[in-house]
């Protein structure tokens, strides 16, 4: 009974300090100045070691959005996790721990303390990760952490680089650093936000609990990674076709993969990685406010996917195949209510909350003479989106049940629902209220009409082609399902890649480990190839030594 009074307390307290921080930022949106606050921790010698704290309408307006949902989460959790167990209480301060490490990475603008933050998001996402204490937890957990390390070595490089700038407040820097600093942070900010080639951890994610994934997926670690590069952006170094090109790809690739996956939760986890690639090439185009405005939009209903997504797997007894649901709406109907508005918000609807975003994104992409080839990619990928949101609406709601005759699920949720409406709330109104508050609508854009229904005509064209395609049977072969179900082979070891390209004089045993011939045992078994050729090389007699200088000298010369 103590651990659901808890939950409740935890609630109220980040609940009224989301909504602090939201009028806070509407304070700071209205004065239009910012706020840095330093707290003195301890001096020594002549070192003096403050705590800054950067306040302005960004971070602000991102707090609220982060306390938010985690209030959502720790009321959903109070049901979700149940008070029958002694793991509820290490849940609930997990949640928090991940919750804290958030706020820090998010209110410094100095890189120790955002390497803190960093850290904490990555070791508590591993401890949330395995929390069910699987097998296929544990390697989800290894594998995500694993790839995080890759953000954390790059940063600590940045860090170390950032000591002959004699500071590691870098709002004040941002014109003085060598590209190679800024090029190293993008690459870090890859990994944590899941961009090719770095994009397996986050279906893989999946196994934690479903309020973590709607916290994590929705506005924390997967979000770090963005908003990180929205405090260093500087247009002259973010301005590369070969980053913006992998967040195109990135975009694309996870979309595809969403339309051959049968997974609840790894739909919605790809579709995360389909947003994530929208906002990153949204700030390699240079539009830095647009990207955090999607940012924001995103998190309100993509939480809501999630926490929906969880009740349907509650009170289906843990099914997440969506090939065994149908017609829940007749058993759950506000649960299916609430994943269908957020659903319509994912792929653009007109008048919820993601139409406002990415609306004017392709508007803005379009208008700043965005290449032929990039208008095509984003508007496919728009397309793409409402083709898998319409074929996971079509299995879960329309078809005919297809589990057991006996079966009977029912929706007493109890606080659930509490959280669910709220988010629904958002999804509707949080768009264009933030949009009419910063007054993005106030730009001129100056297009043709056929360009101007292109986005609502690609979404129309998508819904119609999911219908479609929900009644084919095989119209591929199976390297084309293989490549798409398996996240176009970025996993290590694949068999179904040697087949795919066809590799030649590969046995089985050479097949399965491939990753190992062109990945550690194969560098290894070349360094001391060539640790051996240096040894004899340098035991050789005088003349080779005469040899190789006089050709390097007539090189020289």
């Amino acid at each position: 009974m103590f651990n659901l009074i808890l939950y409740k307390v935890w609630f109220f307290i980040l609940f009224f300090f989301s909504f602090f921080f939201l009028v806070l930022g509407f304070l700071f949106v209205y004065s239009g100045g910012c706020l840095m606050l330093e707290w003195f921790l301890f001096s020594m010698n002549s070192v003096n070691v403050v705590y800054l704290i950067y306040l302005d309408w960004i971070s602000l307006f991102f707090c609220f959005v982060v306390l938010f949902i985690s209030s959502m989460v720790v009321i959903y959790s109070e049901v979700y996790m149940g008070s029958c167990n002694n793991n509820t209480m290490r849940f609930l301060f997990l949640v928090l721990l991940f919750v804290l490490s958030m706020l820090l990475m998010i209110l410094s603008p100095n890189m120790i303390s955002i390497m803190l933050g960093w850290d904490g998001l990555g070791l508590v996402s591993y401890c949330l990760i395995i929390f069910y204490m699987s097998m296929k937890s544990y390697l989800a957990g290894m594998l995500t952490c694993l790839i995080n390390r890759l953000g954390d070595i790059g940063l600590l490089i940045s860090i170390s680089w950032m000591f002959s700038y004699g500071s590691w407040n870098f709002l004040f820097f941002l014109n003085y650093y060598d590209s190679y600093i800024i090029y190293m942070i993008i690459i870090s900010s890859f990994t944590s936000s899941a961009q090719i080639p770095f994009s397996v951890w986050l279906p893989a994610a999946m196994a934690a609990p479903t309020p973590v994934s709607s916290l994590v997926h929705s506005s924390t670690l997967v979000t770090a990674g963005v908003y990180l590069l929205i405090r260093f952006y500087h247009f002259f170094y973010f301005n590369s076709y070969i980053m913006f090109f992998m967040s195109f790809m990135t975009m694309i690739m996870s979309s595809f993969c969403a339309n051959y996956e049968f997974d609840l939760s790894k739909i919605i986890a790809l579709s995360t990685l389909s947003q994530l690639g929208l906002m990153m090439s949204c700030l390699f185009m240079g539009l830095v406010t647009f990207s955090f405005f999607h940012l924001l939009t995103h998190a309100m209903f993509k939480s809501l996917l999630f926490l929906c997504s969880g009740i349907m797997i509650h009170m289906m007894n843990g099914n997440q195949d969506i090939r065994f649901m149908g017609s829940l709406i007749f058993s759950m109907p506000l649960t299916c209510c609430c994943f269908n508005i957020s659903n319509l918000a994912l792929f653009g609807m007109p008048f919820l909350s993601g139409f406002y975003s990415k609306d004017i994104i392709l508007e803005m992409g379009s208008f700043n003479g965005m290449n032929f080839f990039s208008l095509i990619i984003m508007y496919m990928s728009l397309g793409l989106t409402s083709f898998y949101s319409i074929r996971l609406f079509f299995y879960s709601m329309i078809y005919n049940y297809k589990g057991l005759s006996m079966l009977n699920y029912s929706e007493y949720i109890g606080m659930m629902k509490l959280s669910i409406i709220f988010l629904c709330f958002f999804s509707i109104m949080f768009g264009c209220g933030f949009m009419w508050i910063m007054s993005f609508d106030m730009g001129f854009f100056l297009l043709p009409f056929d360009l101007k229904m292109m986005s609502l005509m690609m979404i129309m064209f998508g819904l119609l082609l999911g219908y479609e395609s929900n009644n084919f049977s095989l119209t591929f072969s199976m390297y084309w399902f293989f490549l798409n179900s398996n996240m176009w082979f970025m996993y290590s070891h694949f068999y179904y890649l040697c087949n795919f390209t066809y590799y030649s004089g590969f046995n089985l045993y050479k097949s399965v480990t491939w990753g190992e011939y062109y990945g550690s045992m194969g560098l290894s078994y070349y360094l001391i190839k060539f640790s051996n050729f240096m040894q004899f090389y340098s035991m050789s007699p005088f003349k080779f030594f005469l040899m190789s200088f006089m050709i390097w000298l007539f090189f020289m010369i």
